[in-house]
C-alpha cells in the first residue's frame, strides 16, 4: 500500500489494534457496540480519520477504508456507520455487516453461516450499505473466513436497482438494473480468478467481486516476505486504488 500511495499520489493511515483490547490484536467486529456510529471502535477510527483529514488539508471527498480479515469486517461497519466519510469501501477475506453480535456468532459466520436476515441491525444495512461503493476479495480455499461471507456480503451490497443520474442528483424515476459482467482471467505464473463487476447507467464500476481461485487467508499480490500475503495476486492494493480512484463524494 505505501508503494501504491507514493504512485498515487496519496496518504495511507494505519490504525491499529491494542492486545489489551482484543488479545489476537483483531478489530472487534462482532460485537453490538463496535457495529454502531459514534460508538466503540468506529468512532475511534472516525476519529482517526478526520484528523489525519484536517491535519493534511486533504479532499474529504476522497477518503476510502479498506482491510483484511477482521479488518475487511470492520472497513464495511465503517462504510456503513460512516457513509458521510468514506467515498468507497474495499473488503479482503471479511465478513457482511452485522453478521455477529459475539464471540460465539463470530465464529460460525466465519465458517460461513451468515444469517443476515435475522440480524437487529439490518434495517441500518438496508438504509445504508446499498449507496456505498464496494470492493472484495476473497479465496475460494480460505479455511479462515469462509468465501461464502464475500457472497453474502455483495449481495448485501449491491443494489437491486440504480436510478439514473442528472444534475448530479439520482432521478427516482427511471430505475434501471446495473450491468452486470463477469470476467476469468489469471495472474501470469499465479492464480485464477472471477471479477464480477456492477456498472451504473454511467458504465462506472460500482461494486465489484474478485473470488480468487486456489488462494486462501491472505492479501493478493502482497509482499511474499510478509505476513498474511500472497504474491501469486491479483494485486488487491492496486486493484482497490484503481477502483477508489473513480469514487468520491460530490
Amino acid at each position: 500500500m505505501n508503494i501504491v500511495a507514493e504512485e498515487s499520489p496519496c496518504f495511507v493511515v494505519y490504525p491499529t489494534q491494542t492486545q489489551a483490547a482484543n488479545t489476537a490484536k483483531c478489530w472487534n467486529w462482532f460485537k453490538a457496540l463496535d457495529q454502531q456510529r459514534d460508538q466503540g471502535e468506529p468512532s475511534i477510527i472516525a476519529g482517526i480519520t478526520q484528523t489525519v483529514i484536517n491535519d493534511y488539508k486533504l479532499d474529504a471527498g476522497k477518503v476510502y477504508i479498506a482491510g483484511l480479515s477482521a479488518g475487511g469486517a470492520m472497513a464495511i461497519i465503517m462504510g456503513t456507520t460512516y457513509p458521510d466519510l468514506y467515498a468507497a469501501v474495499g473488503v479482503h477475506s471479511g465478513l457482511p455487516y452485522a453478521a455477529a453480535h459475539d464471540l460465539p456468532s463470530a465464529l460460525a459466520a466465519m465458517r460461513g453461516n451468515v444469517p443476515i436476515s435475522g440480524s437487529k441491525h439490518k434495517h441500518v444495512a438496508d438504509a445504508r450499505l446499498q449507496s456505498i461503493p464496494i470492493i472484495v476479495f476473497h479465496g475460494d480455499k480460505d479455511a479462515t473466513v469462509s468465501p461464502q461471507n464475500s457472497e453474502q456480503l455483495m449481495a448485501q451490497s449491491v443494489p437491486e436497482v440504480i436510478f439514473n443520474q442528472r444534475n448530479n442528483k439520482y432521478d427516482a424515476s427511471k430505475p434501471i438494473k446495473p450491468v452486470v459482467i463477469v470476467q476469468e482471467d489469471q495472474v501470469p505464473n499465479g492464480h485464477r480468478y472471477t471479477r464480477t463487476s456492477h456498472h451504473d447507467a454511467r458504465g462506472r464500476s460500482i461494486a465489484e467481486h474478485w473470488m480468487i481461485h486456489g488462494a486462501g487467508h491472505a492479501w493478493a499480490g502482497g509482499n511474499k516476505s510478509g505476513t498474511y500475503t500472497d504474491g501469486k495476486g491479483p494485486d488487491a492494493s492496486r486493484e482497490m486504488m484503481r477502483f477508489f480512484s473513480t469514487q468520491s463524494h460530490d
